[in-house]
């Protein structure tokens, strides 16, 4: 008889031990019993012990797939880090299947590209240094070089993963990978079938397929020879798990590159303080077409102002395109009373609920709870409900009401829900046929509009005065961002809603970014990351009392560790998420080690810990 350790997968507990007469290999996925459950559980093999002094269970089923080494190693790493149970961290892979057999076809590849010197001298940096950052203005051609550097690892045999932070930038991404690698690209996101996503995990472990492209999940496929991960848009912040395991993509690929000799590039026009303090760049800052952008600032509070439609209808009557950016979706992000000054809550959550007119509701962003819309004030009952911190939906509204003769269409999670609807607009977009795309972070992520010559930006105060010490990058970058969709060839011209023309007006060319970068790793010194580590620790339960007093006695517990501070404690920004009442801890620390110890030390099941946070 053989004894093995088993991690459950999906699992938050800790690895069991099982029994069975076969030997079985180190990461082998198996079917085993929980107590007196008859559902089967998936398990991995992690490691052959002794004989317990216990009694064990037999494993019942041994599978055909199996986990490898990168990935068992990567996977104790997250839940080390991350702090989960490795169950929980292996969950996130594919695993490698004993009957797809790989074929030694080798193909070569030929994408005709020609780098410039500047860029040539970028691709060899990036070599040189094995692990390094891109630091390219927008238009300066940094795809080009993503593109020879993976042709580069795929006529050496080597497997490639393209990483984009959204699946919105695939679509264009996905033709300019195919003209060079035709079938053996695969994209991969949450939105494909999972017929094709059998398809693909068939094709990579044959070897038909070489470069995977896709969101943050694509790094979690079965690869045998990776030869590169470049992760496109690094400062991006959708690359953080915001489930668990709670991991922060682009780091995990740091971890990855440098543990198992793989080269690394991060690329990004806006590249995140982080990498830019941690990782050695190459500035490319020489761009292909010769742009000039024309910045204007607005100061009305009026969600269309006299100065932006004058300008969209200037820009549309010379054949150009314009695009209208805003953080908010829905019409409305607050309906607020005029009267007793209650706003609108949602009856699960502690946060306003965000106005649909199309949908003639209110609904909730967090827990999706719906209602119809009230037609007086829900607390008082008489008084008069006044909508605060427009959206997407009502700017286009306003937008069509202004000009009537032209195409207006919008660009949010509320309207793009399928693969398919995303390549529609896209598609409409690029041929010229819609005028006015309206939309929210979606339109910043390194989409090439040639037609743009106009982008409107709203709402970008409110990202300014976020509650976190990240909120002056986040707006500037974001700012960037969106204004480098503008006259991508040729003239462009951003207008910017903003009570804060000065701080944006000094940083706003990309060749201060720099320097921007350089001012805030001055002013985080000492306090934020990336010279300390921070984490969350968030309780969350029904009763409110009860997650309170949890709360404290961790609090308590944690002030008596010297090796870390606690910032903060209390009721969380959402104190309410469906109808669980919600309490935070923050904590940081200059010992990586003090920290996470202190973090497993916390045993509650009531607890979410989020390392690294970005809030």
């Amino acid at each position: 008889m053989f004894y093995y350790e088993l991690a459950l997968l999906k699992s938050p507990l800790n690895n069991l031990t099982y029994q069975s007469e076969e030997d079985i290999k180190i990461g082998t996925k198996t079917l085993v019993k929980l107590q007196n459950r008859k559902v089967l559980n998936d398990a991995i093999v992690i490691k052959k012990v002794e004989k317990p002094s216990f009694k064990c269970t037999d494993i019942s089923e041994i599978s055909n797939e199996y986990y490898d080494e990168m990935m068992l190693q990567t996977a104790h790493f997250v839940s080390q880090y991350y702090v989960c149970s490795l169950g929980e961290a292996l969950s996130v892979y594919h695993p490698f299947s004993k009957e797809i057999e790989k074929q030694n076809d080798e193909i070569k590849f030929d994408s005709k590209i020609v780098l410039s010197t500047a860029q040539q001298k970028a691709k060899e940096f990036l070599k040189q240094k094995k692990q390094a950052l891109l630091f390219a203005d927008t238009g300066a051609g940094k795809t080009e070089v993503y593109i020879k550097i993976i042709e580069e690892h795929l006529n050496d045999n080597k497997q490639a993963i393209l990483l984009m932070p959204e699946i919105s930038l695939t679509p264009q991404m996905q033709k300019r990978l195919e003209k060079v690698f035709d079938k053996s690209v695969a994209i991969w996101h949450s939105k494909i079938t999972a017929k094709k996503k059998t398809e693909i995990l068939k094709g990579l472990q044959e070897g038909s397929i070489k470069l995977v492209a896709g969101a943050r999940s694509a790094l979690f496929l079965p690869y045998s020879n990776l030869g590169v991960i470049v992760v496109d848009e690094e400062h991006d912040e959708s690359y953080k798990s915001d489930s668990k395991p709670r991991f922060h993509t682009k780091d995990l690929c740091i971890y990855i590159a440098k543990k198992f000799d793989i080269q690394l590039v991060l690329g990004s026009a806006t590249v995140s303080a982080s990498s830019f303090h941690k990782i050695p760049f190459f500035r490319l800052n020489e761009t292909f077409h010769t742009t000039k952008k024309t910045y204007t600032f607005d100061e009305s509070d009026a969600n269309l102002s006299v100065k932006i439609t004058n300008k969209i209808a200037n820009t549309i009557k010379g054949g150009n395109q314009v695009i209208v950016f805003l953080p908010t979706r829905a019409n409305f992000k607050y309906q607020i009373c005029t009267t007793c000054g209650k706003s609108v809550e949602c009856p699960y959550c502690s946060v306003s609920m965000s106005l649909h007119k199309n949908d003639l509701a209110l609904k909730c962003h967090y827990c999706g709870y719906a209602q119809q819309i009230p037609e007086s004030c829900p607390s008082c009952h008489n008084g008069i409900i006044h909508n605060l911190r427009v959206g997407t939906a009502q700017i286009e509204e306003e937008l069509k009401e202004i000009f009537p003769n032209n195409v207006i269409k919008r660009f949010d999670r509320d309207k793009i829900k399928t693969n398919n609807q995303l390549k529609t607009i896209l598609n409409e977009f690029n041929k010229g046929e819609i005028d006015i795309l309206v939309g929210t972070q979606m339109l910043s992520k390194g989409h090439d509009y040639h037609n743009v010559k106009l982008a409107v930006v709203l709402g970008i105060d409110s990202v300014l005065n976020m509650n976190s010490y990240k909120s002056r990058e986040k707006a500037l970058s974001l700012l960037i961002q969106i204004s480098g969709r503008s006259g991508r060839k040729g003239e462009g011209e951003v207008i910017i809603q903003t009570k804060n023309e000065e701080f944006f007006n000094h940083y706003l060319n990309e060749s201060n970014y720099q320097e921007f970068l350089e001012s805030e790793l001055e002013f985080r010194e000492d306090l934020y990351p990336p010279f300390l580590k921070m984490a969350k620790v968030t309780f969350s339960h029904a009763n409110g009392l009860k997650i309170k007093d949890e709360m404290d006695s961790y609090v308590r517990i944690l002030k008596e560790n010297k090796s870390l501070e606690v910032v903060g404690f209390g009721q969380s920004p959402i104190f309410k998420m469906a109808n669980k009442y919600r309490y935070e801890i923050i904590l940081r620390s200059s010992n990586v080690k003090a920290l996470l110890t202190a973090l497993h030390s916390i045993q509650s099941v009531n607890a979410s810990i989020d390392m690294d946070t970005i809030y």
